[in-house]
């Protein structure tokens, strides 16, 4: 006789109960700090909780210089997790109306979302820009390689699918990419089951034309669903679940010049007398590294009560105290070295490889084909995408570098920028020739000022 072994039940009422009665609580401090924003919360401690936050700020493109979490019987201690934060200027956050979203943002009743007139008020699209919860999703893994974003987007333009939005990461000789799709028929989402099985069935074709047998391959294409995934948070789900980690290797404690060493360092430790596990991340400072790391430690199943993260200089330092769900800490070797190897996943994935071409132009069908293939005909191999859409204007970046994955040269670029016709902005993002704070101001002001210039720019010839 098989024994099942007793599970409480658990009302899914009673896990926001505490929520109903006490309600998050959000202070916006612009008074004690004299260059940056704090933003203070009151929260009990659930479940994927510290992530929503991070996702909040992160996605209105602020930055975090440091922050202190704290929580132990539930709630954080002295009612506080503290976010230091300033827009992309370094500037103080001073928009009452982008104060107000942040405090309804993170002290949410979740179920009725924020205010559509306060969305209007604040005259921006705050999801990240490559982001799209109206389209079918196409979710492709598999073996890096030249030209593959290029063979996927025409056979998407062949099968009259409008790519939307697209974001993409590769890493460890791997890549993940999600791309955003419409009928280009009908517009909207693919409804016809028949018309949807057929394009999967395609794209899987081209997936598995240059892997090996028994070599990881995906490609999965699905409609809108209530409750998506963030973008990023799911590419860092494909990655993990391709295994892209298991070529991670950390510096040995003591070893790699820790000081200066522009590896990523994770070290874990134990904290006995209190019962947690002690997480240390060093590595270079970039935007989005606190999301990715608390990312990780949220899809693997770890609660995070304690934390202390900051920045000086290039480089950034975050401490977290965890236990996993269970409540167990870490205590075999095994499951330290997974972690160490997921974290450095995280950190890296996003870490951007050769230069940088932003393109502003008047969107169409067969955009994306177009462009990617001329990087392929010209020797350029991706590395990391986001493209997305702004009215009628499609707007995005490419990392590019040689089929061998060096740095691309001049004169490669120049002849792209010919055949695109000038509408490719280069900004080169090598480290040593930027500084991290540069790079970040640089990046997001390209973003938000690419379409105020992109009425100079020539469309691309067909």
């Amino acid at each position: 006789m098989e024994i099942i072994p007793y599970k409480p039940y658990i009302d899914p009422e009673f896990e926001s109960l505490i929520e109903r009665i006490y309600p998050p609580r959000v202070c916006i401090d612009n008074e004690t700090c004299p260059d940056c924003t704090l933003v203070k919360v009151d929260s009990a401690n659930k479940r994927g909780i510290l992530l929503e936050m991070v996702q909040v700020l992160t996605d209105l493109d602020l930055v975090i210089s440091k922050s202190y979490i704290s929580s132990d019987g539930g709630w954080f201690m002295d009612g506080r997790s503290v976010f230091h934060v300033t827009d992309q200027l370094n500037n103080k956050i001073s928009d009452e109306t982008l104060i107000l979203y942040i405090q309804q943002a993170l002290c949410t009743n979740r179920r009725e979302g924020i205010a559509k007139e306060l969305q209007a008020r604040l005259k921006r699209d705050v999801r990240p820009r490559h982001v799209s919860v109206e389209n079918s999703a196409l979710e492709i893994t598999g073996t890096d390689r030249p030209g593959l974003m290029s063979e996927i987007s025409a056979v998407l333009h062949e099968l009259g699918c409008h790519v939307t939005a697209a974001v993409a990461w590769t890493h460890n000789s791997r890549s993940a990419c999600i791309l955003y799709i419409e009928d280009g028929l009908d517009g909207g989402p693919i409804t016809n089951p028949d018309r949807l099985a057929h394009v999967e069935e395609q794209l899987q074709i081209v997936v598995a034309a240059h892997h090996r047998e028994g070599e990881k391959r995906s490609a999965r294409l699905t409609n809108p669903v209530a409750g998506r995934t963030h973008t990023e948070r799911r590419l860092h789900q494909l990655m993990y679940a391709d295994k892209d980690y298991e070529q991670c290797q950390g510096c040995e404690k003591g070893v790699g010049h820790w000081k200066g060493c522009i590896r990523t360092h994770v070290f874990i430790e134990d904290c006995k007398e209190k019962g947690y596990s002690v997480v240390n991340v060093r590595c270079l400072d970039r935007p989005k590294l606190l999301f990715d790391t608390v990312c990780a430690l949220t899809d693997l199943q770890y609660v995070v009560f304690h934390a202390a993260v900051s920045s000086k200089g290039s480089f950034a330092d975050q401490e977290y105290f965890i236990r996993h769900e269970d409540g167990c800490t870490l205590d075999k070797e095994s499951e330290r070295i997974k972690l160490t190897k997921c974290l450095i996943a995280a950190v890296e994935r996003r870490v951007s490889h050769g230069l940088r071409l932003d393109i502003s132009t008047k969107n169409r069908m067969g955009l994306l084909a177009d462009i990617t293939r001329l990087f392929r005909e010209n020797g350029l191999s991706v590395s990391r995408s986001e493209i997305g859409t702004n009215e009628d204007r499609a707007i995005g970046s490419f990392h590019v570098t040689d089929a061998s994955g060096h740095e691309v040269d001049a004169h490669t670029i120049e002849l792209v920028r010919q055949e695109i016709g000038g509408s490719v902005l280069v900004v080169n993002e090598s480290p040593g020739k930027l500084d991290n704070r540069s790079r970040v101001s640089l990046a997001s002001l390209l973003w938000s000022h690419l379409e105020r210039i992109s009425s100079n720019f020539s469309p691309i010839r067909p």
